[in-house]
């Protein structure tokens, strides 16, 4: 059966890749990216390439979360039911490390950005007989330092990554026992996969991209995961598929995850 899904930061690496294969499946998608010529040559390009034609496009910089907020009240008015959101946006390198209102753009992206959009538009995502919310984790996670979330103390690169990850983590843990229906399954879709980001990062990789792909595939739309909704997937651990894995300990700290969601709120 078809299912409408978002997959947010699509216009390449593995987002695009999911988003080409969801399209392969005959599923209604949404590529989101930030500039608007791009997501548009991405659809395009996905159309083409399948002979699919119901794909569409999502503009907002994940920097910013006005915009990001614009975008949440767009796709409330015009997509009245989703079935499945994947939150997959996110940035490890980047130039600058701030966005206009002080804070550290992979704190924004990686977090708070998903934090504002998935908040937004539950109410749509509720109208699904079946909802799923994918978030990206990874393996990097570490404890979240409240100065750095509000912006007021600049820690290096990676270990602000693993601070926005964990957070997102910890989110995921929490969004599942509010909202029991629906099914969130925070991921690690891999380590230093084939992609733009991993490259500039790092300058290498050790898996294909193409794994990352194939265990959101299985996670947003298997029913072997129906079950599943409050747990972290490891997909570094096993071959050629993971597994369900113990996140960071801070992720199941019920005091911790009440300080985080208090302080995320007053900064939004």
């Amino acid at each position: 059966m078809s299912k409408t899904i978002i997959v947010t930061g699509s216009t390449d690496g593995i987002g695009k890749l999911t988003a080409f294969s969801l399209a392969e499946k005959g599923h209604t998608v949404y590529v989101h990216g930030r500039n608007e010529t791009k997501v548009d040559a991405v659809v395009s390009e996905i159309k083409t390439t399948t002979n699919y034609q119901d794909i569409h496009g999502l503009v907002a910089d994940f920097t910013d979360l006005e915009a990001v907020s614009k975008l949440a009240a767009q796709i409330k008015k015009d997509i009245p039911k989703i079935d499945i959101l994947i939150n997959n946006a996110g940035i490890f390198k980047t130039k600058e490390v701030h966005n206009k209102n002080g804070l550290d753009i992979r704190m924004v992206v990686n977090y708070l950005a998903p934090y504002v959009l998935t908040n937004a538009i539950l109410e749509n995502i509720k109208q699904s007989e079946a909802p799923r919310i994918i978030n990206l984790s990874s393996a990097a996670q570490a404890p979240v330092s409240e100065a750095v979330l509000i912006g007021k103390e600049q820690d290096s690169a990676n270990s602000t990554y693993a601070q926005s990850k964990l957070a997102l983590t910890m989110w995921s843990f929490n969004l599942a026992k509010q909202e029991p229906n629906i099914t969130v399954i925070a991921v690690n879709p891999g380590s230093l996969l084939n992609t733009k980001m991993a490259n500039e990062a790092y300058g290498l990789h050790w898996s294909p991209a193409e794994k990352g792909v194939d265990i959101l595939l299985h996670l947003a739309l298997s029913d072997d995961y129906k079950n599943d909704s409050g747990k972290y997937f490891d997909n570094d651990k096993g071959d050629p598929k993971g597994y369900f894995s113990p996140a960071h300990p801070d992720a199941y700290d019920e005091a911790k995850i009440k300080a985080l969601l208090a302080t995320t709120k007053t900064l939004i």
